[in-house]
């Protein structure tokens, strides 16, 4: 019995996070049990999630099947965006596709870190002090 080669990575922005498996097929994409389509909704955000497949000429090679949790619409997209190029990379073991992400978009490759800031203790924002009224 031959093993399949699947391809397993993850991605994150903000609070989302996408795990992504990747193997060989017709080239469907399903997110959470369902096709790409019918979960994001918005065709802005299923053209960026497909980025890195158009980028590197491989749309309709794979079947990508992706589970996300957190975050919202746009942030969702971007992780599965990012998990989608990591997969990319390791199956294809390309430098050069690599190298192609980083000049086209440097968070198809890297995380971003950012998050947040957190609300201080006896203050209703992160940075905003409160006011006082004497003086």
């Amino acid at each position: 019995m031959v093993k399949e080669n699947i391809i397993q990575a993850t991605g994150k922005r903000k609070t989302s996070i996408a795990r992504v498996s990747l193997k060989k097929g017709s080239g469907i994409i399903y997110v959470n049990n369902e096709i790409l389509s019918s979960y994001v909704g918005n065709e802005l955000l299923v053209l960026k999630v497909k980025e890195p497949l158009l980028i590197s000429g491989l749309d309709g090679k794979y079947d990508i099947k992706i589970k996300i949790s957190g975050g919202g619409q746009s942030s969702q997209a971007d992780s599965m965006r990012q998990a989608i190029a990591k997969a990319l990379v390791e199956i294809t073991g390309d430098d050069n596709l690599k190298k192609t992400f980083v000049d086209y978009d440097r968070s198809l490759i890297v995380a971003d870190t950012r998050f947040k800031e957190m609300k201080k203790p006896n203050n209703s924002h992160a940075r905003a002090k409160r006011q006082k009224s004497y003086r």
